[in-house]
C-alpha cells in the first residue's frame, strides 16, 4: 500500500492539477467555485482512508441499479463494481444491485435499459449510469435524473451541462484532461521533440475530445510534434488493430502512436508484433487496467495513464452512505479519482505499489 507521504502527494498534485488544467469551458462545467474544489479534497481523504461504517440502521437494503458497457473488454466497469460492492460491505450497508450491461458501441441498447429502470423506477434508491457516449445518452441522463423515486450517479464523465432540464446527483470520474497532460509530458520527456506520431481515437465526444484531442493538443504545442494520422477505432480492439495497421502502411515515419482505451491498445500491439514493427514504434495506452499492466511489466507496452481505478467505486459507495445519513451536502457534484503515468521503465517495486493501492478492492 501507499504510504501516507505517498498519498498526501498525489492527493496534493492532483488538487493542483485540478486548478491548473482545466480550461474556463471545461470548468464552467465542473468546478464553479473554491467551495468545490474544497469538498473534492475532502472527500478525496474519505475515499483513499479506511472505511468507516455507518451507524444508520436500515431496515431494508439500499437497491441499485448500474446501466454500463461492462462487456467491453477493459476492466474498468467491472472492477469499479466489485470496488463499489466490497466497499459497501465495509460500511455496514446493505444493498441489492441489478447489473444491465452492453458493449460501449451499444448506444440504443442503453436506451432499452434506461426505459426499463425508469419503468420500476420506485424499487430503487440509486441508479448508476455509465454512458456509452455523453451526448448520446443526454436524453437518457435526463429521464434518469428527472425521477425523484432515487439518485442518479453517472460514471465516467465529469461534465455537467448547465443547458440541461435535469441534472444527476453526482459526477464520477477520472480527469481524461489530466490523464492526457500527464501521458504528454511523459512522452516529450523520453522522445524529444518533432516527433511523428499518430493516433487511434474512439468515438466521437467528449471523452475522446479530452483523451486523444487535448494529447494532440500538448504535444504539438509543447513539444513541436507532427500529427500524421487519426483513426476513429470506436474504442474496438479491431478498431485499434485496423488504425495499426494504416499506420504501417502509410505512415513509416510516424514513431509514435495514442491509443484513446484498452480495447484499442491491445489491437495495435497485436498488430505491430505481428508485423515485427513492435520496437519501432512507442505504444501508448489507456487507463492503467490489468491488462496494460501486464504489458507494461512485460514492455511491451510503453506507457499509459494510469487511474487509481478503484477510486472511482469506492468514491461511491461513500457518495451513498453520504446520502443514507442526510450529509449529501458535503458529496461533490463531480468527483474525480487519482491519475499517473506507468511506463516500461519503472521498477517493479514501483509498478507494485501503485498496482496495489490502484487495484485495492478488486485485487490484483
Amino acid at each position: 500500500m501507499l504510504s501516507h507521504t505517498d498519498k498526501t502527494f498525489i492527493k496534493l498534485s492532483i488538487f493542483t492539477m485540478i486548478l491548473l488544467l482545466f480550461s474556463p469551458l471545461s470548468f464552467s462545467y465542473m468546478l464553479d467555485d473554491k467551495k468545490e474544489l474544497e469538498k473534492l479534497s475532502l472527500f478525496q481523504d474519505t475515499v483513499s482512508s479506511s472505511p468507516v461504517p455507518t451507524e444508520v440502521g436500515l431496515e431494508k437494503p439500499i437497491k441499485i441499479a448500474i446501466i454500463y458497457p461492462s462487456a467491453d473488454i477493459s476492466d474498468f466497469w467491472v472492477r469499479n463494481f466489485v470496488a463499489l460492492t466490497k466497499r459497501l460491505t465495509d460500511l455496514k450497508i446493505p444493498f441489492e444491485v441489478d447489473q444491465f450491461t452492453s458493449r460501449q458501441i451499444e448506444h440504443s441498447l442503453q436506451t432499452h435499459y434506461t426505459e426499463q429502470v425508469l419503468k420500476n423506477a420506485n424499487s430503487y434508491d440509486f441508479v448508476i449510469f455509465g454512458p456509452s457516449e455523453l451526448s448520446i445518452q443526454a436524453n437518457n441522463i435526463q429521464s434518469l435524473s428527472k425521477s425523484e423515486l432515487f439518485k442518479t450517479f453517472i460514471w465516467a464523465f465529469h461534465t455537467p451541462d448547465p443547458e440541461w432540464s435535469y441534472q444527476p446527483d453526482g459526477w464520477f470520474d477520472f480527469s481524461s484532461a489530466m490523464g492526457a497532460r500527464v501521458l504528454c509530458q511523459h512522452v516529450i520527456n523520453h522522445l524529444g521533440t518533432e516527433v511523428n506520431f499518430a493516433a487511434n481515437r474512439g468515438i466521437p465526444g467528449i471523452t475522446d475530445t479530452l483523451r486523444s484531442q487535448g494529447f494532440i493538443d500538448c504535444v504539438e504545442e509543447n513539444g513541436n510534434w507532427s500529427n500524421m494520422y487519426e483513426h476513429f477505432g470506436q474504442y474496438q480492439k479491431l478498431g485499434g488493430a485496423d488504425g495499426a495497421k494504416l499506420v504501417l502502411q502509410n505512415f513509416p515515419e510516424v514513431k509514435m502512436l495514442h491509443n484513446a482505451n484498452t480495447a484499442m491498445t491491445m489491437g495495435a500491439l497485436d498488430t505491430l508484433t505481428n508485423a515485427g514493427k513492435h520496437s519501432d514504434i512507442y505504444l501508448t495506452g489507456w487507463g492503467g487496467t490489468a491488462k496494460e499492466i501486464d504489458k507494461i511489466r512485460t514492455q511491451e507496452l510503453d506507457a499509459t495513464p494510469m487511474r487509481m481505478s478503484d477510486d472511482l467505486g469506492v468514491a461511491t459507495a461513500e457518495a451513498m452512505k453520504y446520502f443514507v445519513e442526510k450529509r449529501e451536502k458535503a458529496v461533490p457534484l463531480v468527483y474525480l479519482g487519482r491519475i499517473s503515468v506507468v511506463h516500461s521503465g519503472m521498477s517493479e517495486e514501483e509498478l507494485a505499489k501503485l498496482t496495489q493501492e490502484a487495484f485495492r478492492y478488486s485485487g490484483l
